[in-house]
């Protein structure tokens, strides 16, 4: 048989360098950066403080309302069981991002594998997803009960209940897959540093020099499915809401009437204003420190303040809550 000369050699080695990429996971990159809050200066101490007692509270608040609805009969209804639910995403979602934060401030920057930031990404898609659907289920579950009392026990039964959630849990769970696994079929070659405090989607899609044209195509349509469709859901619940109470003719009848609808559209306003500054306005028609700021309201204080919103405005949770106190 002939022998490979050294053009052969030089061709073989070129062919392994193109299909190389397109074959392996891993590459230059194998260690991401996160740069988190650059300047802080004489802020770092006390910011940290502040992220530790935001962490703790809400931690602490969340798993108080899952246990209150737990131990309390008069909490057994399907409002409280979503917002059990909701609590459980907010756990997730800290627990996924304010671990990296922490060390983002403390050491002014931390490090995590590609793989870990891959990670960190599908938890966090799974958490925003999961909470979106639940507020448009919540949203429903006010609109019947506002709209169409009469039927209410009859359509919002514990099996829809638990149907609902079944579902809205293997929706995310598929989405996560659906978003994350090709990425372990790009090719990272950097840089490996990300300016911000966690691993977001874009910011992951940069350090690769693979075609990401078609992931940008996917991700578009997935998040028109995910967040566009249950806002216009939660958007056409309170429309009939409203006209519903505005023809209420007392006057205390239609403000018992928004006051059990309030805490659901902070919720709702403090999320989506936030989720849509960030991903549906371009990313250049902002300051980075702008994106972050924005980022921490959904990913630190919204898991805060969902827990006091639904508590401290709600005399059911407070009458349970003194209940277990005298137990």
């Amino acid at each position: 048989m002939g022998q490979e000369g050294p053009g052969n050699m030089s061709q073989i080695s070129h062919m392994d360098t193109i299909e190389k990429p397109q074959t392996t996971f891993a590459n230059n990159v194998t260690l991401v950066i996160l740069l988190g809050f650059s300047n802080l200066q004489n802020f770092k101490i006390p910011f940290f403080c502040l992220l530790v007692l935001i962490y703790w509270a809400t931690i602490s608040g969340n798993f108080l309302i899952i246990a209150l609805y737990l131990l309390s009969k008069s909490l057994q209804s399907p409002m409280y069981f979503f917002i059990t639910h909701l609590s459980l995403c907010d756990i997730l979602l800290t627990t996924d991002i304010v671990p990296t934060l922490l060390l983002t401030v403390l050491y002014e920057g931390s490090s995590v594998t590609l793989i870990g930031c891959i990670l960190q990404l599908s938890f966090f898609i799974m958490s925003e997803t999961s909470e979106c659907l639940l507020l448009s289920v919540m949203s429903y579950d006010r609109y019947l009960a506002i709209c169409n009392p009469l039927r209410y026990n009859t359509i919002m039964n514990p099996m829809f209940c638990v149907l609902s959630v079944t579902i809205i849990w293997f929706i995310v769970f598929i989405i996560a897959l659906i978003d994350v696994i090709p990425m372990f079929y790009l090719y990272f070659c950097g840089p490996h540093v990300i300016d911000h405090f966690y691993c977001d989607l874009e910011p992951i899609l940069q350090l690769s020099c693979s075609d990401i044209s078609i992931f940008h195509i996917q991700f578009l349509i997935i998040g028109v499915l995910n967040g566009f469709c249950p806002f216009m859901i939660i958007v056409i619940s309170y429309v009939y809401i409203v006209i519903t109470i505005l023809k209420i003719p007392s006057t205390t009848g239609r403000h018992k009437a928004f006051s059990t609808c309030s805490s659901h559209l902070i919720v709702v306003s403090m999320l989506y204003g936030t989720l849509i500054n960030v991903y549906m306005f371009p990313s250049r028609g902002q300051s980075l420190t702008m994106s972050k700021v924005l980022s921490l309201i959904y990913t630190v204080l919204t898991p805060l303040l969902n827990p006091i919103i639904y508590t401290l405005r709600n005399k059911d949770f407070k009458e349970a809550l003194h209940k277990l106190k005298c137990v």
